[in-house]
């Protein structure tokens, strides 16, 4: 656990370091150039010269790891998933985003999101998650213009696994509480996987015409199955279960470059969606 003397010893070998310094790293890694065309990836508030003390790191930014975030003693919050997809008409309170906005901004706190860039970059979302499961010989799924070593999703070979042991690694890889996948796929032995973190379904051709013997994503709905579920394995892990490992990109690209610095993983963050 690091102590309260450590975020200060922090501030100090790191006095210098800004928020537009950790912006500058995580987007040498990512660049936003890479994010899809809705997105909306960097700095949503927050002044980019201010230093900064620690850095909580987590998937959504809510109510309570802003909390957390100042309980902890970090006025920077690195973030997935962005707090601002869309510009706020008014910022009054009603919702959890405008709360969020105007504490953040009381309390001095920035708030920063690497998202699909992030699901882009190479060595990015889907690699962390293709390393987990001990996938070899990565490729991107659906490369951009760089020369394949970015854009979504990847493709690997894994040691030939049954179908179904197949899906209990993935199950507990992911620590997926209820894994739904295609049960109709002719597939009896794996070797060759896609893999996207988030929402990933409209992968799935592109998995197929690769010759994947299996996908994993999260997000899948049920027209995914009926469509492609004779033609591929679909392992549907769900969208936070993928994602959660942004955290470690995010830790390792920024100590990484400042090996001191403090960097918390949020206590707080917490799946949205529940099952019984």
């Amino acid at each position: 656990m690091i102590s309260p003397l450590d975020i200060v010893e922090s501030v100090r070998l790191n006095k210098m370091v800004k928020v537009k310094d950790i912006a500058a790293v995580i987007e040498a890694f990512a660049p936003k150039e890479l994010q899809e065309s809705y997105d909306n990836t960097g700095l949503q508030v927050g002044d980019p010269e201010m230093g900064v003390s620690a850095v909580l790191l987590c998937l959504d930014i809510t109510e309570d790891i802003l909390d957390e975030a100042l309980r902890r003693g970090c006025n920077m919050v690195v973030c997935h998933h962005p707090l601002l997809f869309r510009g706020l008409k008014e910022i009054t309170g009603r919702t959890a985003a405008e709360r969020i906005v105007i504490k953040a901004i009381r309390s001095d706190v920035a708030i920063y999101a690497a998202h699909t860039n992030l699901d882009s970059a190479w060595d990015g979302v889907s690699h962390e998650m293709a390393h987990s499961l001990g996938m070899r010989r990565l490729a991107v799924l659906e490369p951009k213009d760089c020369e394949g070593r970015c854009g979504l999703g990847v493709i690997g070979d894994i040691t030939p696994t049954p179908k179904l042991e197949f899906l209990r690694k993935v199950k507990e890889t992911f620590e997926v509480k209820g894994l739904r996948f295609s049960s109709q796929s002719p597939q009896l032995v794996v070797k060759l996987v896609a893999i996207c973190g988030g929402a990933g379904a409209s992968l799935i051709p592109d998995a197929i015409k690769a010759g994947a013997d299996a996908i994993i994503t999260g997000d899948v709905k049920y027209h995914d199955f009926t469509n492609y579920g004779l033609d591929i394995i679909i392992a549907d892990i769900g969208h936070y279960e993928g994602e959660l490992c942004s955290r470690r990109i995010l830790s390792r690209v920024i100590r990484e470059k400042y090996p001191d610095f403090v960097v918390y993983f949020a206590e707080n963050e917490t799946n949205p969606i529940s099952t019984i």
